[in-house]
This record gives C-alpha cells, structure tokens and sequence, in this order.
C-alpha cells in the first residue's frame, strides 16, 4: 500500500537523494521504495522521478546484501590515439625525424618542427579512417610528449 505524501517532502527527499552518489544514493532509494512505494522501482520512478534501474539496483543489493561496483572509469569515450593505435604509429613515425631534446634538458617534451596540420595531412595519406581535427592533432602530439614549438639550440650571447 502506497502513502500519499506532501509535495513538500517529495521535495524533501529528492533533495537527499539528489546529494548521494553511487551505492549510498541507491540504497537510500531503496529504502525509500520500500517504505513509500511497496518496494517497486517503478512506482518510485513515477512519485520522485529517479531512474527505475538504479532503485532496482539499490533494492537487489538492499535484498542480497551484496553491492554493485560502479565502473565509472569505463565512461566516456576513449582518447583517439587509444581506439586506433595505427594512429599512433603514423604520428610517432612522422613527429620523431623533427623532434629534438629541449636545449637545457629539464622536461621530458621533445620539441618538435612539424606542425599538427601537417601531422594530420600525413596521417590522412597514411589512410586513417577517422581523422581528428587540427586542435585534436596538437593534443594528441602533446600526449605523447611531443611539443610543437619553435626549436631554439641555444641562445645567443649578449656582447659586453
């Protein structure tokens, strides 16, 4: 049997929930669907509007006792030169000829003449399938330790 509550505790515990993350929020849920909701994940989507999965989630570990991990690590999508390591490869075997060591050898960035619009114009003769743009080009350069700046050996010493 379902309880008619207010709006204003509706609120209230939306407002809690909404400040959890992760297994917390989902038992909380569950504990909430037990006592307001007959233990449906259903009818607690329809009265505070949270996602039916993580409720039925929350009330299996609620019921089992063992909790779900959470794989947020695996989110989001994968860097460029991770989904094709071709790319990699056409951009380390085009970068190196025109990289060299910083001048003093204080980081571990090689500096490199080649621009990232010629990287990229190599990498699509080289026939890469999805091609990133330029910005794209230069972050990726910068991952792998390459810095496209001007190469200065050394600088000149002023006359006395």
């Amino acid at each position: 049997m379902a309880i008619d509550l207010q709006d204003n505790v509706v609120e209230s515990i939306k407002s809690a929930a909404a400040k959890l993350t992760g297994w917390k929020r989902r038992e909380y849920q569950a504990e909430i669907a037990i006592k307001f909701c007959d233990a449906s994940a259903r009818k607690a989507e329809q009265r505070f509007g949270w996602g039916r999965a993580a409720v039925a989630t929350g009330l299996g570990e609620l019921r089992t006792g063992v909790r779900c991990l959470d794989n947020v690590h695996a989110r989001g999508r994968k860097r460029a030169e991770d989904q094709s390591p071709q790319l990699a490869e056409v951009i380390k075997r085009h970068a190196e000829p025109q990289s060299q060591a910083g001048p003093k050898f204080q980081s571990t960035l090689t500096y490199t003449r080649i621009t990232a619009k010629a990287v990229r114009r190599e990498v699509a003769q080289a026939g890469i399938q999805s091609l990133p743009s330029e910005r794209s080009m230069h972050r990726i350069l910068n991952r792998m330790g390459y810095s496209t700046k001007k190469v200065q050996k050394t600088k000149p010493q002023k006359n006395f």
